[in-house]
Protein backbone atom coordinates (compact mmCIF):
# COMPACT_ATOMS: atom_id res chain seq x y z
CA UNK A 1 0.00 0.00 0.00
CA UNK A 2 3.02 2.62 0.61
CA UNK A 3 3.68 2.26 -3.19
CA UNK A 4 0.36 3.32 -3.92
CA UNK A 5 0.32 6.32 -1.27
CA UNK A 6 3.56 7.42 -2.79
CA UNK A 7 1.73 7.35 -6.21
CA UNK A 8 -0.72 9.51 -5.42
CA UNK A 9 1.20 11.94 -2.69
CA UNK A 10 4.02 12.55 -5.89
CA UNK A 11 1.40 13.13 -8.53
CA UNK A 12 -1.01 14.69 -6.27
CA UNK A 13 1.63 17.07 -5.26
CA UNK A 14 2.60 18.42 -8.55
CA UNK A 15 -1.11 18.45 -10.03
CA UNK A 16 -1.72 20.52 -6.50
CA UNK A 17 1.14 22.93 -6.93
CA UNK A 18 -0.38 23.38 -10.86
CA UNK A 19 -3.28 24.64 -9.35
CA UNK A 20 -1.52 26.98 -7.06
CA UNK A 21 -0.15 28.33 -9.30
CA UNK A 22 -2.38 29.46 -11.85
CA UNK A 23 -4.35 30.35 -8.70
CA UNK A 24 -1.80 33.01 -7.41
CA UNK A 25 -1.36 34.20 -10.79
CA UNK A 26 -5.18 35.43 -10.99
CA UNK A 27 -4.95 36.68 -7.71
CA UNK A 28 -2.00 38.79 -7.90
CA UNK A 29 -3.81 40.02 -11.48
CA UNK A 30 -7.10 40.65 -10.40
CA UNK A 31 -8.73 38.01 -11.85
CA UNK A 32 -10.37 37.17 -9.71
CA UNK A 33 -13.39 36.42 -11.84
CA UNK A 34 -11.75 33.38 -13.54
CA UNK A 35 -11.68 31.47 -10.92
CA UNK A 36 -14.57 29.37 -11.58
CA UNK A 37 -12.85 28.52 -14.56
CA UNK A 38 -10.01 27.43 -13.14
CA UNK A 39 -11.80 25.49 -10.87
CA UNK A 40 -13.92 23.85 -13.65
CA UNK A 41 -10.81 22.82 -15.57
CA UNK A 42 -9.40 20.96 -12.32
CA UNK A 43 -12.87 19.56 -12.11
CA UNK A 44 -13.33 18.42 -15.38
CA UNK A 45 -9.36 16.65 -14.96
CA UNK A 46 -10.63 15.16 -12.39
CA UNK A 47 -13.59 13.46 -13.50
CA UNK A 48 -11.86 12.54 -16.80
CA UNK A 49 -8.97 10.65 -14.68
CA UNK A 50 -11.09 8.49 -12.84
CA UNK A 51 -13.26 7.77 -15.96
CA UNK A 52 -9.74 6.66 -17.13
CA UNK A 53 -9.40 4.30 -14.42
CA UNK A 54 -12.68 2.75 -14.38
CA UNK A 55 -12.38 2.11 -17.86
CA UNK A 56 -9.26 0.31 -17.33
CA UNK A 57 -10.52 -1.48 -14.71
CA UNK A 58 -13.51 -2.88 -16.48
CA UNK A 59 -11.80 -3.57 -19.44
CA UNK A 60 -9.64 -5.76 -17.34
CA UNK A 61 -12.51 -7.77 -15.39
CA UNK A 62 -15.17 -7.21 -17.55
CA UNK A 63 -14.63 -6.96 -21.25
CA UNK A 64 -11.77 -9.56 -21.02
CA UNK A 65 -12.82 -13.31 -20.85
CA UNK A 66 -9.89 -15.09 -21.23
CA UNK A 67 -7.08 -15.10 -18.79
CA UNK A 68 -4.64 -15.19 -21.36
CA UNK A 69 -6.41 -11.63 -22.46
CA UNK A 70 -6.18 -10.69 -18.91
CA UNK A 71 -2.67 -11.52 -18.26
CA UNK A 72 -1.39 -9.56 -21.59
CA UNK A 73 -3.63 -6.16 -20.87
CA UNK A 74 -1.77 -6.13 -17.82
CA UNK A 75 1.61 -6.64 -18.92
CA UNK A 76 0.91 -3.82 -21.73
CA UNK A 77 -0.80 -1.62 -19.31
CA UNK A 78 2.34 -2.47 -16.68
CA UNK A 79 5.11 -1.37 -19.58
CA UNK A 80 3.13 1.65 -20.43
CA UNK A 81 3.23 2.85 -16.33
CA UNK A 82 6.75 2.26 -16.54
CA UNK A 83 7.19 4.76 -19.18
CA UNK A 84 5.12 6.96 -18.27
CA UNK A 85 7.42 6.92 -14.61
CA UNK A 86 9.94 7.54 -16.07
CA UNK A 87 9.24 10.18 -18.14
CA UNK A 88 6.96 11.96 -15.80
CA UNK A 89 10.39 11.58 -13.03
CA UNK A 90 13.03 13.03 -15.75
CA UNK A 91 10.45 15.56 -16.93
CA UNK A 92 9.91 17.36 -13.86
CA UNK A 93 13.72 16.87 -12.92
CA UNK A 94 14.63 19.52 -16.32
CA UNK A 95 11.74 21.07 -16.55
CA UNK A 96 10.95 22.76 -12.79
CA UNK A 97 13.10 25.64 -13.24
CA UNK A 98 10.68 26.96 -15.45
CA UNK A 99 7.61 25.25 -15.45
CA UNK A 100 5.98 28.35 -13.14
CA UNK A 101 6.99 30.75 -15.80
CA UNK A 102 5.84 28.45 -18.51
CA UNK A 103 2.06 28.36 -16.61
CA UNK A 104 2.13 32.32 -16.21
CA UNK A 105 2.84 32.59 -19.84
CA UNK A 106 0.75 30.02 -21.38
CA UNK A 107 -2.42 31.04 -18.84
CA UNK A 108 -1.98 34.86 -19.70
CA UNK A 109 -2.39 34.02 -23.84
CA UNK A 110 -5.86 32.16 -22.11
CA UNK A 111 -7.48 34.94 -20.38
CA UNK A 112 -6.49 37.10 -23.20
CA UNK A 113 -9.00 34.69 -25.21
CA UNK A 114 -11.85 34.04 -22.40
CA UNK A 115 -12.99 31.60 -19.73
CA UNK A 116 -13.25 28.67 -21.97
CA UNK A 117 -9.58 28.95 -22.95
CA UNK A 118 -8.86 29.33 -19.18
CA UNK A 119 -10.70 26.17 -18.33
CA UNK A 120 -9.26 24.34 -20.73
CA UNK A 121 -5.83 25.64 -19.65
CA UNK A 122 -6.76 24.41 -15.76
CA UNK A 123 -7.98 21.17 -18.05
CA UNK A 124 -4.84 20.36 -19.77
CA UNK A 125 -2.22 21.66 -16.95
CA UNK A 126 -3.91 18.74 -14.36
CA UNK A 127 -5.69 15.77 -16.62
CA UNK A 128 -1.70 14.08 -17.45
CA UNK A 129 -1.15 13.87 -13.95
CA UNK A 130 -4.85 12.66 -13.05
CA UNK A 131 -4.72 9.96 -16.40
CA UNK A 132 -0.85 9.03 -15.24
CA UNK A 133 -2.17 8.54 -11.77
CA UNK A 134 -5.00 6.33 -12.89
CA UNK A 135 -2.33 3.95 -14.68
CA UNK A 136 0.21 3.82 -12.64
CA UNK A 137 -1.98 3.08 -10.00
CA UNK A 138 -3.58 -0.43 -12.01
CA UNK A 139 -0.29 -1.25 -13.06
CA UNK A 140 0.72 -0.97 -9.30
CA UNK A 141 -2.13 -2.22 -7.66
CA UNK A 142 -2.29 -5.62 -9.63
CA UNK A 143 -2.96 -8.59 -7.69
CA UNK A 144 -4.83 -6.76 -4.88
CA UNK A 145 -8.44 -7.45 -6.43
CA UNK A 146 -10.93 -6.97 -3.63
CA UNK A 147 -9.01 -5.60 -1.95
CA UNK A 148 -9.64 -1.82 -0.88
CA UNK A 149 -6.29 -1.12 0.58
CA UNK A 150 -4.17 0.27 -2.34
CA UNK A 151 -7.31 2.64 -3.44
CA UNK A 152 -7.52 4.11 0.04
CA UNK A 153 -4.02 4.29 0.24
CA UNK A 154 -4.04 6.37 -3.46
CA UNK A 155 -6.79 8.63 -1.79
CA UNK A 156 -4.39 8.98 1.51
CA UNK A 157 -2.01 10.00 -0.70
CA UNK A 158 -3.49 12.70 -2.75
CA UNK A 159 -5.40 13.81 0.39
CA UNK A 160 -1.69 14.39 1.96
CA UNK A 161 -0.58 15.99 -1.05
CA UNK A 162 -4.07 18.52 -1.37
CA UNK A 163 -3.18 19.38 2.50
CA UNK A 164 0.76 20.64 1.99
CA UNK A 165 -0.30 22.23 -1.62
CA UNK A 166 -2.78 24.47 0.44
CA UNK A 167 -0.05 25.16 3.32
CA UNK A 168 2.35 25.62 1.04
CA UNK A 169 0.36 28.05 -0.80
CA UNK A 170 -0.64 29.87 2.84
CA UNK A 171 2.90 30.16 3.51
CA UNK A 172 2.14 28.20 6.24
CA UNK A 173 4.58 25.21 5.69
CA UNK A 174 7.69 25.34 3.85
CA UNK A 175 9.20 22.28 2.32
CA UNK A 176 12.59 21.41 0.36
CA UNK A 177 10.77 20.47 -3.04
CA UNK A 178 14.17 19.48 -4.49
CA UNK A 179 15.02 16.63 -1.75
CA UNK A 180 11.10 15.77 -2.11
CA UNK A 181 11.12 14.93 -5.73
CA UNK A 182 14.33 13.38 -5.26
CA UNK A 183 13.66 10.89 -2.59
CA UNK A 184 10.53 10.10 -4.26
CA UNK A 185 11.57 9.86 -7.61
CA UNK A 186 14.60 7.63 -6.74
CA UNK A 187 11.71 5.51 -4.63
CA UNK A 188 9.21 5.23 -7.45
CA UNK A 189 11.44 4.10 -9.74
CA UNK A 190 12.12 1.54 -7.65
CA UNK A 191 8.23 1.12 -7.59
CA UNK A 192 8.50 1.29 -11.34
CA UNK A 193 10.87 -1.61 -11.49
CA UNK A 194 8.72 -3.73 -9.55
CA UNK A 195 5.74 -2.78 -12.14
CA UNK A 196 8.18 -4.07 -14.88
CA UNK A 197 9.16 -7.07 -13.35
CA UNK A 198 5.16 -7.86 -12.75
CA UNK A 199 4.73 -7.12 -16.42
CA UNK A 200 7.35 -9.60 -17.29
CA UNK A 201 5.91 -12.23 -15.40
CA UNK A 202 2.03 -11.52 -17.30
CA UNK A 203 3.84 -11.97 -20.67
CA UNK A 204 5.18 -15.20 -19.75
CA UNK A 205 1.79 -16.07 -17.88
CA UNK A 206 0.02 -15.38 -21.29
CA UNK A 207 2.83 -17.32 -23.60
CA UNK A 208 4.38 -14.25 -25.27
CA UNK A 209 7.43 -14.82 -23.22
CA UNK A 210 8.75 -18.20 -22.15
CA UNK A 211 10.77 -19.20 -18.84
CA UNK A 212 7.41 -19.24 -16.54
CA UNK A 213 9.12 -22.15 -14.65
CA UNK A 214 12.97 -20.80 -14.87
CA UNK A 215 13.76 -19.57 -11.43
CA UNK A 216 16.55 -17.21 -10.88
CA UNK A 217 16.76 -17.79 -7.25
CA UNK A 218 14.52 -19.28 -4.52
CA UNK A 219 14.81 -17.88 -1.44
CA UNK A 220 11.46 -18.98 0.01
CA UNK A 221 13.12 -20.65 3.47
CA UNK A 222 15.11 -16.55 4.15
CA UNK A 223 12.09 -14.47 3.29
CA UNK A 224 9.18 -16.22 3.95
CA UNK A 225 5.79 -15.15 1.91
CA UNK A 226 3.90 -15.23 4.83
CA UNK A 227 5.70 -12.78 6.96
CA UNK A 228 4.96 -8.98 7.22
CA UNK A 229 8.34 -7.71 5.74
CA UNK A 230 7.77 -9.67 2.84
CA UNK A 231 4.24 -8.64 2.25
CA UNK A 232 5.78 -4.90 2.64
CA UNK A 233 8.60 -5.66 -0.22
CA UNK A 234 6.17 -7.43 -2.29
CA UNK A 235 3.82 -4.58 -2.27
CA UNK A 236 6.05 -1.96 -2.64
CA UNK A 237 8.79 -3.20 -5.07
CA UNK A 238 7.67 -6.41 -6.42
CA UNK A 239 10.66 -8.24 -4.56
CA UNK A 240 9.76 -11.52 -4.40
CA UNK A 241 11.03 -14.60 -3.07
CA UNK A 242 11.48 -17.07 -6.41
CA UNK A 243 10.83 -14.74 -9.37
CA UNK A 244 12.07 -15.94 -13.05
CA UNK A 245 15.05 -15.55 -14.41
CA UNK A 246 13.38 -12.80 -17.02
CA UNK A 247 11.92 -10.79 -14.19
CA UNK A 248 15.78 -10.96 -12.60
CA UNK A 249 16.76 -9.29 -15.38
CA UNK A 250 14.23 -7.01 -16.12
CA UNK A 251 14.28 -5.56 -12.58
CA UNK A 252 18.21 -4.88 -12.84
CA UNK A 253 18.56 -3.46 -16.32
CA UNK A 254 15.94 -0.90 -15.38
CA UNK A 255 16.51 -0.34 -11.67
CA UNK A 256 20.15 0.57 -11.81
CA UNK A 257 21.10 2.52 -15.04
CA UNK A 258 18.16 4.28 -14.61
CA UNK A 259 18.75 5.03 -10.32
CA UNK A 260 22.42 6.73 -11.69
CA UNK A 261 20.67 8.81 -14.38
CA UNK A 262 18.46 9.75 -12.16
CA UNK A 263 20.98 10.42 -9.01
CA UNK A 264 23.74 11.78 -10.87
CA UNK A 265 24.83 15.33 -9.62
CA UNK A 266 22.83 17.97 -12.13
CA UNK A 267 25.33 20.21 -14.34
CA UNK A 268 26.03 23.20 -12.71
CA UNK A 269 24.18 26.34 -14.69
CA UNK A 270 25.75 29.92 -14.54
CA UNK A 271 24.25 32.03 -12.40
CA UNK A 272 21.31 34.31 -13.90
CA UNK A 273 22.18 37.79 -14.35
CA UNK A 274 20.39 40.47 -12.57
CA UNK A 275 17.86 41.59 -15.66
CA UNK A 276 16.99 37.27 -15.84
CA UNK A 277 16.64 37.01 -12.37
CA UNK A 278 12.79 37.20 -10.86
CA UNK A 279 11.95 37.69 -7.32
CA UNK A 280 8.67 37.24 -6.02
CA UNK A 281 7.44 39.05 -3.25
CA UNK A 282 4.01 40.10 -3.76
CA UNK A 283 1.93 37.50 -2.22
CA UNK A 284 2.66 34.67 0.23
CA UNK A 285 1.78 32.05 -1.75
CA UNK A 286 4.68 32.22 -4.21
CA UNK A 287 6.88 32.14 -1.56
CA UNK A 288 5.21 29.20 -1.08
CA UNK A 289 4.54 26.99 -4.06
CA UNK A 290 4.94 28.69 -6.79
CA UNK A 291 8.79 29.77 -5.22
CA UNK A 292 9.81 25.94 -4.75
CA UNK A 293 7.99 25.12 -7.40
CA UNK A 294 10.44 26.97 -9.37
CA UNK A 295 13.79 25.17 -7.81
CA UNK A 296 15.15 22.54 -9.76
CA UNK A 297 15.28 19.23 -8.25
CA UNK A 298 18.60 18.70 -7.28
CA UNK A 299 20.56 15.57 -5.90
CA UNK A 300 19.62 15.19 -2.08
Amino acid sequence: MFATYLIGLREGLEATLVVSILVAFLVKSQRRDRLPQVWAGVGLAVALSVLFGWLIEYTSTSLLSRSEDRELFEAITSVAAVVFVTWMIFWMRRAARSIAGELRGKLTEALAVGSLAVAGMAFLAVVREGLETALIFYSAAQGAAGDSGPLLALIGGIATAVVLGVLLYASALRINLSKFFTWTGALLILVAAGILKYGVHDFQEAGVLPGLNDLAFDITGALDPSTWYAALLAGMFNVTPAPTVLETIAWVAYAVPVLLLFLRPARRRPAPTATTTTTVTERGADTGAEAEAASPPQRA
